[in-house]
Order: C-alpha cells, then structure tokens, then sequence
C-alpha cells in the first residue's frame, strides 16, 4: 500500500533528522568527511519532502540545485551557490583521488563552517513545508 503525501514528507524528515543527529556523532568522533557527507543527505531528504508537498515526483538525484528547483521554491544565489558546494559533499560514487582531497579539505574549521550553513538552510527549507 503506497503511503499518503504526508506520510511520506514525514518518512523525509524522519529520515532527515536520523541523518542530522548522525552528523553530530561523527562530528563529536572527529569524522568530519563524515559529517559533511551526512549534511548533504540532510538537506537532499528535506528538499525531497519539500517536491513531495508541492506536488511533484522525487527525481533519484543528489545534486541539490537540480532539486531545488524542482520544489519550486525562490531562493537567492547565495543559498543556490551554498547547495552546489554542499552537493559536493556527497562522496557515493566519486573517485579515491576526489576523497582524498576531501579528506583533506575537511578540517575542523571548514567542517564547521558548512555545518552552521548546512542548518540554517536544513531551518528554512523545514519552514517552507
């Protein structure tokens, strides 16, 4: 049986928020890759529940400015340029040599830089549903 429309923008943003809180252990663990990476699953899902309530199918994508505007939601270029360098942070099928780098340009600093960007954006993306 196919689950309602607000059933599915909840197993979204319960799915979302598993995503977020596993970001903050891996970021207490000092696994910063990690937490990057678990940001941008967290801001991919809550797009995902924002296509679901206005009406429009799910694409199985990752790229977060492509999704975006499928929600069909203004936002400004700042938050657009904040959504490609976060899609960046999905590391699924990129190459060893990418990671690496990532890797190593995920330091503690920049980790936390993103992650106050990731959740101002996670916020207002959650008051647009």
């Amino acid at each position: 049986m196919p689950m309602s429309k607000n059933e599915t923008i909840r197993y979204w943003l319960r799915a979302a928020q598993r995503d977020r809180d596993a970001a903050s252990d891996n970021f207490k663990n000092g696994h910063y890759n990690w937490t990057l990476f678990m940001w941008q699953l967290v801001i991919e899902r809550v797009i995902k529940a924002l296509i679901i309530k206005n009406d429009k199918q799910v694409l199985p994508i990752h790229n977060l400015s492509q999704l975006i505007k499928r929600a069909n939601v203004d936002i400004d270029d700042q938050m657009l340029d904040e959504l490609k360098e976060i899609s960046l942070f999905n590391l699924d099928a990129r190459y060893e040599d990418y990671k690496e780098e990532f890797y190593k340009k995920a330091t503690k600093k920049y980790t936390l830089k993103w992650i106050n960007i990731a959740e101002r954006i996670y916020q207002w993306l959650k008051k647009q549903i």
